[in-house]
Order: structure tokens, then sequence, then C-alpha cells
């Protein structure tokens, strides 16, 4: 694995914090109704997105997940104004302002999705990794997916595949605890997710992913065994959301205290604290680290302001249409 140095302390704590201001400014404009519909964010999982970044090569491993995908791309490559502006519905997002917060999507940067099926990534991560061996690459995908995903018979499909053709693929169960509001407990016997890997016979484990170190050094195992052909890993990363399900969400399924608890072991607070006291950087240097994240997330935000909203034309421009389809009864005189 990639040491773990100085400069990964202080770009995941950059980047940790950016994400989690980022989610804050569109939690914000979501009241504001500037960001419409659903709106699922990440505050409180960061640690696994840092983890896997430092795990990966960006210059060829791909990531596809859930709804819950906005810091992701961004981690990626993706530009965060344009992430920003896919939210607000602009024609300079991602997807021309026609994806909106589900659906974020870059082949440029090998981000994928921004699925808002539950558990529909699943089997279309195995099969960019199925891809990737057809045609003799040495890329990994990494497949990501919620703890409510689980229980969709999709996932038992694709272990099944992707153990018997040895696919480089990671399946990473992101488990906070609850799908949408259903505790693990309510809906398993067994709440250790991860030992569903056994059934396949398939390299499984718990990864305590509040801490970025765990998380790397779990994927880049998993990542390593993958790229030399040993075939797919199944992880539970165990995490925890501070927000709701969605903006939408009520959360009168579990306690302030609860949540108060699990904020006792944010990711961002762990690793300033491991900045702080290896001296890798002064409280100066530290503001202004802050200083500059909150400054580009309010460029971020000017950007989706000003821009404008795609032409309606567009939305029938970027649907297929075949002449005279076969199957298609022709209008009578």
């Amino acid at each position: 694995m990639k040491k773990i140095t100085k400069a990964t302390y202080l770009k995941w704590y950059e980047d940790m914090l950016f994400w989690r201001k980022f989610e804050d400014k569109l939690a914000q404009v979501y009241i504001q109704q500037k960001v419409r519909g659903f709106l699922h964010l990440y505050n409180g999982q960061e640690a696994i997105l840092a983890g896997a970044l430092h795990a990966m090569d960006l210059e060829k491993d791909r990531m596809i997940t859930a709804y819950r995908n906005h810091v992701q791309p961004i981690g990626m490559g993706v530009d965060p104004k344009k992430v920003m502006a896919e939210l607000y519905g602009k024609k300079t997002g991602t997807s021309m302002g026609l994806g909106g917060s589900m659906h974020i999507f870059s082949k440029e940067h090998r981000f994928y999705g921004g699925h808002g099926i539950v558990g529909g990534q699943i089997p279309v991560g195995a099969g960019l990794a199925f891809a990737d061996k057809y045609h003799k690459r040495d890329n990994v995908t990494l497949t990501f997916m919620g703890d409510g995903a689980v229980r969709q018979g999709s996932l038992h499909e694709t272990l099944n595949m992707a153990v018997n053709w040895n696919l480089p693929v990671v399946f990473c169960v992101e488990n906070n605890g609850y799908a949408m509001g259903t505790s693990v407990a309510r809906t398993s016997k067994d709440t250790e997710i991860w030992k569903l890997g056994n059934g396949y016979e398939m390299p499984c484990g718990p990864v305590d992913a509040m801490d970025p170190v765990k998380v790397a050094e779990a994927l880049d195992e998993a990542i390593t065994r993958a790229r030399k052909g040993n075939g797919p890993t199944f992880l539970e990363l165990k995490t925890y959301r501070y927000r709701g399900h969605s903006m939408s969400d009520a959360q009168k399924y579990r306690t302030k205290d609860e949540v108060a608890d699990y904020q006792k072991l944010d990711p961002i607070s762990k690793v300033k604290k491991v900045i702080k006291d290896k001296k890798y950087a002064s409280e100066k240097e530290i503001k202004e680290i802050d200083k500059r994240v909150k400054e580009k997330v309010l460029e971020c935000e000017k950007f989706a302001d000003e821009s404008d909203f795609p032409d309606k034309n567009i939305m029938y421009d970027v649907v297929y249409e075949q002449e005279n389809y076969p199957f298609l009864a022709h209008k009578l005189d």
C-alpha cells in the first residue's frame, strides 16, 4: 500500500472537510428550494471515500455506488462546481442538469453513478469488472452499496457470478446502521453483514470505516487481490450517517444521544487530532485550510446560482429515437 504520510493526512483533512461542508451547503440550499427532489447526504461517512481513494489507482480503477453520491465523483476528479450545478438542475452540471442528485456520472473520471434503484448498481459494477477481465485490463471496480441493498436478490446473484468468474471487483457495503429508517437488527437474524461472503467462499470481513487508515488498508488488500487475478472481496464498512436518510427524513427511529455518541468518532476530528499530535500543521495552517475549504464551497454555490437552466429541447435530444422502428404501430390516416 502507498505510505500514509504527513501529506496524506493533510489531504484527507482538507478533502473530508470539503466534502462535509459541500453537503452542508446542499442542505442549506435545499431548504431554500434551489435543489429539489430527493437529497441524500454523506455526512459522517467520509472516511470511506478518503481511504478508498488512497488505495485505488485513479488512472484506471472505477467506482460505482447508489444515490448517496455527491462527493465520490469529486474525489475521483470531477469538478465540484459541476456537481453542485447538476444538483441545481443547471446545464453546466455533469449531465446538463438532467440527472440531478441521485444520478451523478462521469465516464472521463471512471465514476459510473449514482443509481436511484436500491441495489441496481451491484450487477452493473460486476459488469464493469467483467469487461475489464474480458479485455485483459488490470483495472479494478469498487462497487458500493448501503446495508439495505444487501437484502436484494440481485446481490446474491451477482456475488455468485463474480466469484465463479473470478472478477476484479470489490463489493463494499457502507453499513451506516439504517436502511432508510430500518435498523439492520430488524432485517436480519445475524447483523454481521460481511459473513454473507462466506456463503460464496469469497474473502470477506468487517472494517472500522470511521477511520480512513483502516479503510485504506482493507481496500488495498482487496484491490491487490483483484488486480492479481484472484477474484472479488466482500467488505462490510461499518460507519454512521449524521443526517437523515434524506432531507425528508424525520429520524424518529434514533435518538439524539445515539447520533452524539457516533459524532465522538468523527473521522475528520480523528485526522485533525493526528495532524495536531504529530505537528503536521500549525493552528494557523489548519485555519488556512478551513478558510480555503469555505471559499471553495462558496465558489461552487456561486457557479451553480449563476448558471442557466438547460433548454427544454435538450430533454428530447438525449432520448433515443429510431426511425421506422419495426414494432411500433403506425398511425391510421
